[in-house]
């Protein structure tokens, strides 16, 4: 027979166990896998864009206003149980084409690219007069119709 001590230090050790099981470090990978050997292979003025598809890849996007910039980008996060995923490492490989096709330089660009945007919990700021409810709410009454705001009247 199991004592009253023995039974709640054995449901407190489940008890904390299932608690901190669902607190554990999730790790995510997005994009293109990073292999800097590859990555050291493509050399300006030799390489084209068909010898960086057939090393690297097709690019995880290309520029939107020159189609001679590809991009290979990746990224590795970090989070706990539900928050909102961290970037823990991030590098972005920018290779440019010269308008022959040919590769005209290669940047590796890390984690300095990630900008934290905190979104503004409170009301959007606005221009122009701050009215109260009632303002809102009564503030075109006798306004509809009338010639001096340019409402439209009976036409004679």
């Amino acid at each position: 027979m199991m004592g009253v001590g023995r039974k709640a230090a054995l449901s407190i050790a489940v008890a904390a166990g299932l608690a901190t099981g669902g607190c554990s470090k999730v790790k995510d990978f997005q994009g293109f896998i990073l292999d800097d050997t590859l990555v050291s292979a493509i050399q300006p003025g030799v390489d084209n864009k068909d010898s960086v598809v057939a090393t690297l890849g097709r690019p995880s996007f290309t520029s939107t206003f020159d189609q001679n910039e590809w991009f290979y980008v990746t990224r590795r996060t970090r989070n706990y149980a539900f928050s909102t995923p961290d970037p823990h490492t991030q590098t972005v490989l920018r290779v440019r084409f010269d308008q022959a096709g040919n590769v005209a330089s290669v940047e590796k660009k890390g984690m300095e690219q990630v900008v934290s945007i905190d979104p503004s919990s409170s009301k959007t700021p606005t221009l122009g007069r701050d009215k109260s409810f009632w303002e809102e709410l009564f503030g075109n009454i006798g306004a509809v119709g009338s010639g001096a705001t340019g409402g439209s009247g009976p036409t004679p």
